[in-house]
């Protein structure tokens, strides 16, 4: 896929894998709508996306509300005419014992990191089929293929994603929509940073949201007739 003039919708883009995906479409072209809670931080997004050449549109909202979702998509439509791909970035993790997690923290969990997926794929979709030549990358996790203490909810979601992704693949294959999963390890992020020191040594070690991105970027960049499906970025020596 030629990536310029593409028009790609990222959510969770004001920080972390979002953030550098946005503007790493964005050097390439690419012209942005990007969504997170954050006006703030989505507005310094957009402004390098603005640097870069190319048109951003901003959409602050909660990618967990259907209502919301339908309007982000709306407005993308409204603002550029077409849609080519969708990065399904946001995502939460909270993180402890199943025997202590809430019932609110779970649903939290699934109400963003799948509900809110499926949400904004379903919207998408007829946009994407329309394109004739569509990526849709859903950002998932090796917690998604690994055990750890600590993350019974949140890697139920990233499994969940996994299954998701692989059954859209076969259903979209026919429509010229080709589907990623991309299940990195430890990236040195602020989801990251919120469970471990700032300055620990082994956040330089770790993979950084700018590899996640280059390698989001080679996968849209692959001829139409080949698709990579799935991805497992890992730290080389952690």
């Amino acid at each position: 896929m030629d990536i310029k003039n593409k028009i790609a919708l990222v959510t969770g883009a004001s920080k972390g894998i979002g953030r550098e995906t946005a503007l790493a479409l964005a050097r390439e072209g690419a012209h942005i709508a990007i969504s997170a809670r954050s006006e703030e931080l989505l507005q310094e997004v957009a402004g390098e996306v603005r640097a870069a050449g190319s048109k951003a549109l901003v959409f602050p909202g909660d990618m967990s509300d259907e209502k919301t979702i339908a309007e982000f998509v709306e407005a993308t439509i409204a603002e550029f005419g077409r849609l080519d791909i969708l990065i399904n970035n946001a995502g939460v993790g909270i993180f402890g014992p199943v025997a202590e997690l809430s019932t609110e923290d779970w649903d939290t969990m699934f109400n963003l990191n799948m509900r809110g997926v499926f949400l904004m794929t379903r919207t998408c979709l007829p946009h994407l089929r329309a394109a004739g030549e569509s990526v849709v990358v859903n950002v998932a996790s090796l917690a998604g293929k690994n055990a750890f203490v600590g993350g019974g909810g949140y890697a139920a979601t990233k499994h969940a994603l996994l299954g998701f992704s692989r059954c859209l693949m076969l259903e979209e294959r026919q429509h010229g929509l080709r589907v990623l999963a991309i299940c990195p390890g430890s990236v040195n992020t602020p989801f990251n940073i919120d469970r471990s020191p700032a300055d620990d040594p082994r956040r330089r070690r770790i993979i950084q949201p700018e590899d996640v991105a280059a390698t989001i970027l080679h996968m849209i960049r692959m001829p139409q007739h080949t698709m990579i499906s799935e991805i497992d970025m890992r730290p080389s020596n952690p």
